[in-house]
């Protein structure tokens, strides 16, 4: 009998991995109090407007599908997180902004072709594993003529070097799975894409985060709001010298980026482009 799991066994068990890793710790409040700023910046670099479809992917719990339905646009929020929907429905509804919530894989959307005039990401899209796969999902459903607008941390931004930090410590990822910080190379944006664009803009920026105090703080908040690292200390539960290693690590890596007293840049690459007619 043959018990080797098959492609879509395996593709299966590591969304579900994904899944849990984002329910895990409280990123909403890491989107609210951190990078509160970024979905605003890209809906208006995306020049998002009243009337227009909009799809927001990887939304999480809406940091930019909710600036966007302000604008008066039809908003779809997707994740493949129903936990990150829910939190962003009820932040949703607090504020009096209607939109859609829908659990969605990023590398197999629910839509048809063609179906938006906009297609956000705000650091989302990266995170799914296989970027190819991804990318054709974000043209199929854009329309001839709509906006693609991608916002995503750069490789050697902090963020970047966090989970370059946090690498030697997690378990290897699986055959196929690209690291979500590519997204912030734009030359790797260009071959994902290719010809399915037009127009293609990109520029680096940076948020100002002034959250923490000093590099332990920044440690701890991580360690229990944010997926990834939540994910990367859970593998370490069992051995305390890595677990500490890594604590070094993360305080080294804050240090050495804080501008200031409790000042750090996080920077981060915009994209936007037009899906070829």
């Amino acid at each position: 009998m043959n018990t080797t799991p098959t492609t879509v066994q395996v593709d299966r068990a590591l969304k579900e991995r994904h899944r849990s890793m984002w329910a895990a710790g409280d990123y909403p409040s890491v989107a609210t109090e951190i990078v509160g700023d970024l979905g605003p910046i890209l809906v208006s670099a995306a020049g998002v407007t009243a009337g227009q479809r909009v799809l927001d992917v990887a939304a999480g719990s809406g940091n930019a599908s909710i600036p966007a339905a302000r604008t008066g646009a039809d908003v779809v929020a997707s994740d493949l997180t129903p936990e990150l929907l829910h939190a962003g429905r009820r932040q949703a509804e607090a504020s009096g902004v209607e939109l859609q919530w829908r659990v969605a894989d990023a590398e197999a959307l629910p839509f048809p072709d063609a179906s938006f005039d906009v297609l956000l990401s705000c650091l989302g899209v990266m995170f799914a594993p296989h970027h190819h796969a991804a990318a054709d999902e974000l043209l199929r459903v854009t329309r001839p003529g709509g906006t693609i607008g991608l916002l995503s941390w750069t490789p050697d931004g902090f963020i970047g070097q966090m989970f370059a930090t946090m690498k030697p410590f997690a378990p290897p990822p699986p055959p196929g799975a690209q690291p979500p910080p590519l997204w912030g190379d734009v030359e790797h944006v260009r071959a994902l894409v290719g010809a399915g664009v037009t127009g293609l803009e990109a520029h680096r920026a940076s948020v100002r985060v002034d959250h923490f105090r000093t590099p332990e703080e920044f440690r701890e908040y991580f360690k229990t709001r944010y997926g990834p690292t939540i994910a990367a200390y859970r593998t370490l539960a069992d051995d305390p010298r890595r677990a500490s290693a890594l604590d070094a690590a993360l305080d080294d890596l804050a240090g050495r980026y804080q501008r200031q007293a409790g000042v750090m840049e996080w920077e981060y690459l915009l994209v936007t482009a037009r899906r070829v007619r």
